[in-house]
């Protein structure tokens, strides 16, 4: 007996790479989880790829030169871009500082038919120093860090994301909602 022809993936069965880029203490990554919260409750495969983590256990022993950071940024778009290939969300908060980088990661996306949103948290540097949730604005500040992005290392603004947020005018649940909605247009939620 012949087994009827799979249909197209459903949509919780769609994978996608959603990278949120933005300066350090932006929200990306408190968004990142608001919207993987609201997508598994819909059914969808959902794995966010923490910056932190990923320098931890994947980067480890990369530094924060511009080679090194764009090494980071690439390898963490491949392992997206593998997590999406195969019907996951890969929600992918990480600061990506250079443009060419971010366009390398949307390009190899592109080449593979997967499907890539690029979000730009929006956050000014100024409400990022005040938030500074991991202490690297008063680090840099009392001169005990270097090239802290959008500080005294530049952070490249993109210049035509699929989304901006700006995430210190409205709520977690307000940007990952912005996000979610902009899936549901791209057929992806």
């Amino acid at each position: 007996m012949t087994r009827p022809q799979e249909s197209a993936m459903s949509l919780p069965d769609q994978g996608a790479t959603i990278w949120l880029t933005g300066l350090p203490s932006a929200g990306k990554t408190t968004i990142a989880y608001a919207l993987a919260e609201r997508l598994r409750a819909d059914g969808h495969r959902v794995e966010v790829l923490d910056g932190d983590e990923i320098r931890e256990f994947l980067s480890a022993g990369l530094g924060f030169s511009r080679a090194d950071r764009d090494t980071n940024v690439r390898r963490i778009g491949f392992v997206a871009g593998l997590l999406a290939a195969n019907g996951v969300k890969a929600l992918v908060p990480v600061i990506a500082p250079y443009a060419d980088s971010r366009a390398a990661v949307r390009e190899r996306h592109q080449k593979a038919g997967t499907p890539y949103l690029e979000v730009h948290v929006a956050t000014p540097v100024e409400v990022c120093s005040v938030r500074d949730v991991k202490g690297l604005y008063a680090q840099q500040a009392a001169g005990e860090l270097t090239g802290l992005t959008g500080v005294d290392d530049p952070y490249e603004t993109p210049a035509d994301p699929d989304l901006r947020i700006a995430a210190h005018e409205q709520g977690v649940h307000e940007s990952a909602a912005a996000l979610l909605a902009l899936l549901s247009e791209r057929g992806l939620a």
